[in-house]
Protein backbone atom coordinates (compact mmCIF):
# COMPACT_ATOMS: atom_id res chain seq x y z
CA UNK A 1 0.00 0.00 0.00
CA UNK A 2 2.82 2.72 1.06
CA UNK A 3 4.94 1.74 -2.86
CA UNK A 4 1.07 3.36 -4.61
CA UNK A 5 1.03 6.32 -1.75
CA UNK A 6 4.23 7.30 -3.20
CA UNK A 7 4.03 6.48 -6.54
CA UNK A 8 0.69 8.62 -6.73
CA UNK A 9 2.99 11.34 -3.91
CA UNK A 10 5.44 11.83 -6.74
CA UNK A 11 3.01 12.04 -9.73
CA UNK A 12 3.71 8.64 -11.44
CA UNK A 13 1.13 6.51 -12.48
CA UNK A 14 0.92 2.82 -11.52
CA UNK A 15 -1.70 0.77 -13.26
CA UNK A 16 -4.59 -0.69 -12.08
CA UNK A 17 -5.24 -4.14 -12.74
CA UNK A 18 -8.05 -3.51 -14.72
CA UNK A 19 -5.75 -0.90 -17.00
CA UNK A 20 -5.36 -4.09 -18.28
CA UNK A 21 -7.22 -5.69 -21.48
CA UNK A 22 -9.35 -8.74 -20.27
CA UNK A 23 -8.82 -11.99 -22.39
CA UNK A 24 -11.77 -11.65 -24.06
CA UNK A 25 -13.17 -12.91 -27.81
CA UNK A 26 -10.87 -14.50 -30.21
CA UNK A 27 -7.09 -15.39 -29.02
CA UNK A 28 -4.39 -15.96 -31.34
CA UNK A 29 -1.50 -17.79 -30.97
CA UNK A 30 1.79 -18.69 -32.70
CA UNK A 31 0.95 -22.01 -34.48
CA UNK A 32 4.87 -22.99 -34.86
CA UNK A 33 5.59 -22.59 -31.35
CA UNK A 34 4.90 -26.28 -30.58
CA UNK A 35 7.24 -27.52 -33.26
CA UNK A 36 10.01 -24.96 -32.04
CA UNK A 37 9.80 -26.30 -28.80
CA UNK A 38 9.86 -29.92 -30.06
CA UNK A 39 12.77 -28.74 -32.07
CA UNK A 40 14.61 -27.40 -28.61
CA UNK A 41 14.29 -30.06 -27.18
CA UNK A 42 15.19 -32.84 -29.67
CA UNK A 43 18.39 -30.69 -30.39
CA UNK A 44 19.16 -30.41 -26.19
CA UNK A 45 18.98 -34.31 -26.28
CA UNK A 46 20.76 -34.94 -29.35
CA UNK A 47 23.22 -32.95 -27.54
CA UNK A 48 23.17 -34.63 -24.45
CA UNK A 49 23.27 -38.44 -25.93
CA UNK A 50 26.31 -37.11 -28.82
CA UNK A 51 28.30 -36.13 -25.11
CA UNK A 52 27.26 -39.44 -23.17
CA UNK A 53 28.24 -41.60 -26.05
CA UNK A 54 31.46 -39.94 -26.62
CA UNK A 55 32.97 -40.11 -22.96
CA UNK A 56 31.26 -43.42 -22.61
CA UNK A 57 33.19 -44.48 -25.70
CA UNK A 58 36.38 -42.98 -24.23
CA UNK A 59 35.41 -44.83 -21.06
CA UNK A 60 35.67 -41.11 -18.81
CA UNK A 61 31.98 -40.65 -18.03
CA UNK A 62 31.61 -40.32 -14.57
CA UNK A 63 28.92 -39.06 -12.30
CA UNK A 64 30.31 -35.04 -12.43
CA UNK A 65 30.99 -35.44 -16.09
CA UNK A 66 27.64 -36.53 -16.64
CA UNK A 67 26.01 -33.38 -14.27
CA UNK A 68 28.09 -31.36 -16.10
CA UNK A 69 26.91 -32.83 -19.45
CA UNK A 70 23.15 -32.56 -18.61
CA UNK A 71 23.46 -29.24 -17.44
CA UNK A 72 25.29 -28.01 -20.79
CA UNK A 73 22.23 -29.42 -22.67
CA UNK A 74 19.78 -27.91 -20.15
CA UNK A 75 21.46 -24.64 -21.34
CA UNK A 76 21.35 -25.12 -24.90
CA UNK A 77 17.29 -25.93 -24.42
CA UNK A 78 16.72 -22.48 -22.16
CA UNK A 79 18.26 -20.71 -25.46
CA UNK A 80 16.18 -22.32 -27.55
CA UNK A 81 13.19 -22.78 -26.09
CA UNK A 82 10.86 -20.18 -28.40
CA UNK A 83 7.97 -17.78 -26.68
CA UNK A 84 4.73 -18.11 -26.50
CA UNK A 85 3.09 -15.67 -28.66
CA UNK A 86 -0.42 -14.94 -28.10
CA UNK A 87 -2.82 -12.17 -29.24
CA UNK A 88 -6.36 -10.65 -28.53
CA UNK A 89 -8.26 -7.80 -28.84
CA UNK A 90 -5.92 -4.78 -27.61
CA UNK A 91 -3.07 -7.14 -25.79
CA UNK A 92 -0.24 -8.99 -27.15
CA UNK A 93 1.47 -11.60 -24.59
CA UNK A 94 5.00 -13.08 -24.71
CA UNK A 95 5.95 -16.18 -22.57
CA UNK A 96 8.95 -17.65 -21.63
CA UNK A 97 9.50 -20.40 -19.21
CA UNK A 98 9.12 -18.36 -16.04
CA UNK A 99 8.24 -14.68 -16.88
CA UNK A 100 5.13 -13.60 -18.76
CA UNK A 101 5.26 -10.03 -20.59
CA UNK A 102 2.01 -8.53 -22.12
CA UNK A 103 1.62 -4.88 -23.58
CA UNK A 104 -1.87 -3.14 -24.62
CA UNK A 105 -1.31 -3.30 -28.36
CA UNK A 106 -3.96 -0.68 -28.65
CA UNK A 107 -1.86 1.58 -26.40
CA UNK A 108 1.17 1.10 -27.99
CA UNK A 109 3.83 4.27 -27.80
CA UNK A 110 6.45 2.75 -29.36
CA UNK A 111 8.00 0.27 -32.05
CA UNK A 112 11.35 -0.41 -33.12
CA UNK A 113 13.05 -2.86 -34.84
CA UNK A 114 16.75 -3.93 -33.46
CA UNK A 115 19.04 -5.36 -35.60
CA UNK A 116 21.54 -7.13 -34.64
CA UNK A 117 22.45 -11.05 -34.86
CA UNK A 118 18.32 -12.20 -35.06
CA UNK A 119 16.12 -9.23 -35.60
CA UNK A 120 13.68 -8.26 -33.11
CA UNK A 121 10.64 -6.18 -32.80
CA UNK A 122 9.90 -3.80 -29.56
CA UNK A 123 6.67 -3.08 -28.63
CA UNK A 124 5.97 -0.45 -26.09
CA UNK A 125 2.86 0.60 -23.94
CA UNK A 126 1.70 3.49 -22.63
CA UNK A 127 1.64 1.46 -18.98
CA UNK A 128 5.31 0.77 -19.54
CA UNK A 129 5.32 -2.40 -20.15
CA UNK A 130 7.85 -3.86 -22.85
CA UNK A 131 8.20 -6.64 -25.23
CA UNK A 132 10.27 -8.05 -27.52
CA UNK A 133 9.18 -10.81 -30.18
CA UNK A 134 11.03 -12.14 -33.05
CA UNK A 135 8.97 -10.71 -36.67
CA UNK A 136 9.45 -13.76 -38.32
CA UNK A 137 6.84 -14.87 -35.93
CA UNK A 138 4.08 -12.44 -37.27
CA UNK A 139 5.53 -13.41 -40.72
CA UNK A 140 4.81 -16.87 -40.32
CA UNK A 141 1.41 -16.44 -38.46
CA UNK A 142 -0.54 -13.56 -40.43
CA UNK A 143 -3.41 -13.86 -38.00
CA UNK A 144 -0.83 -12.43 -34.92
CA UNK A 145 0.27 -9.97 -37.41
CA UNK A 146 -3.53 -8.85 -38.11
CA UNK A 147 -4.39 -8.33 -34.72
CA UNK A 148 -1.22 -6.64 -33.56
CA UNK A 149 -1.88 -4.04 -36.91
CA UNK A 150 -5.74 -3.40 -36.24
CA UNK A 151 -4.50 -2.24 -32.46
CA UNK A 152 -1.78 -0.61 -33.41
CA UNK A 153 -3.65 1.46 -36.03
CA UNK A 154 -6.11 2.46 -32.82
CA UNK A 155 -2.81 3.61 -31.02
CA UNK A 156 -1.89 5.51 -34.12
CA UNK A 157 -5.87 7.15 -34.35
CA UNK A 158 -5.59 7.88 -30.74
CA UNK A 159 -2.52 9.66 -30.88
CA UNK A 160 -0.20 7.19 -28.28
CA UNK A 161 1.52 5.83 -31.04
CA UNK A 162 4.85 8.49 -31.68
CA UNK A 163 7.20 6.25 -33.50
CA UNK A 164 7.63 3.28 -34.96
CA UNK A 165 5.03 3.47 -38.06
CA UNK A 166 8.15 2.93 -40.23
CA UNK A 167 9.23 -0.62 -38.59
CA UNK A 168 5.18 -1.39 -38.74
CA UNK A 169 5.52 -1.11 -42.53
CA UNK A 170 8.29 -3.28 -42.74
CA UNK A 171 6.65 -6.02 -41.27
CA UNK A 172 3.90 -5.57 -43.21
CA UNK A 173 5.37 -5.56 -46.44
CA UNK A 174 6.96 -9.11 -44.95
CA UNK A 175 3.65 -10.19 -44.23
CA UNK A 176 2.64 -9.31 -47.81
CA UNK A 177 5.19 -10.76 -49.58
CA UNK A 178 5.50 -14.09 -47.88
CA UNK A 179 1.57 -14.85 -48.10
CA UNK A 180 2.00 -14.12 -51.98
CA UNK A 181 5.04 -16.56 -52.22
CA UNK A 182 2.96 -18.87 -50.31
CA UNK A 183 -0.16 -18.08 -52.43
CA UNK A 184 2.07 -18.72 -55.53
CA UNK A 185 3.84 -21.98 -54.35
CA UNK A 186 0.93 -23.57 -53.19
CA UNK A 187 -1.51 -22.78 -56.53
CA UNK A 188 1.98 -24.07 -58.74
CA UNK A 189 2.54 -20.43 -59.82
CA UNK A 190 5.90 -19.94 -58.64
Amino acid sequence: MGHRDDARRHGSRTPEPSAYAPESGPVVHDRRWAGDLISAIRCAAVLLGLLFLIDWGADTLSLRRGALWSALAALLFLLLCPDRIRAGEGWLSSRRLLVTRRVRTDLLVSVRCLDGITQRLVLRDALGERIELDPRVLVHNPDLWHRLHEDARKSLTLGTLLCGTTALDRVSERVERETAETVFRVSDLA
